[in-house]
This record gives structure tokens, C-alpha cells and sequence, in this order.
């Protein structure tokens, strides 16, 4: 829950730009913070957990997809052979 934690974080410095000290635990460089920020800056814990299981069921699903058009294009060329 990477995403939980980092909500957590970025909820603790609301308005300071970024500094060394903002997020000591993490050592995360400028771009990093700011794309945190902007990610997870506005939201609950409970809402980085949604987003959380959904982009891991999104995941999921695209890889369900991408092995059912390889499952296709196999039983294409099988059956586009004569015989």
C-alpha cells in the first residue's frame, strides 16, 4: 500500500513546496514529490486505496485481454490454413 503511505505523507506538507526535509523516510528526488503531489496530494486514504485496487484490476484485465488476442490470432492462422 505504497499509494496509502504516500497520501499519508503528502497530506502532512500541504502548502511547503518542496525541501531536503519535507519526506526524509522516502529520499525522493523534486520530480518525484511533485508527481506524488499531484497524484495523492488531494486525496483520503480510503480514496488511494480505491484507486489502488482499481488501476491493480485494470492491470489484471489488460492482461487478460492481451493473451486472449494471442489466443485469437493463433486459432487464426491455424484455421486460415488449407489443408
Amino acid at each position: 500500500m505504497a499509494q496509502v503511505s504516500r497520501s499519508i505523507a503528502l497530506r502532512q506538507f500541504p502548502l511547503r513546496p518542496y525541501n531536503e526535509r519535507a519526506l526524509p523516510a522516502a529520499r525522493n528526488q523534486r520530480a518525484t514529490f511533485y508527481r506524488w503531489k499531484e497524484k495523492y496530494g488531494g486525496m483520503e486514504v480510503s480514496d488511494a486505496r480505491k484507486l489502488h485496487a482499481l488501476e491493480d484490476e485494470n492491470r489484471h484485465l489488460k492482461h487478460i485481454v492481451a493473451e486472449l488476442t494471442l489466443d485469437i490470432a493463433a486459432l487464426k492462422g491455424v484455421l486460415g490454413k488449407k489443408w
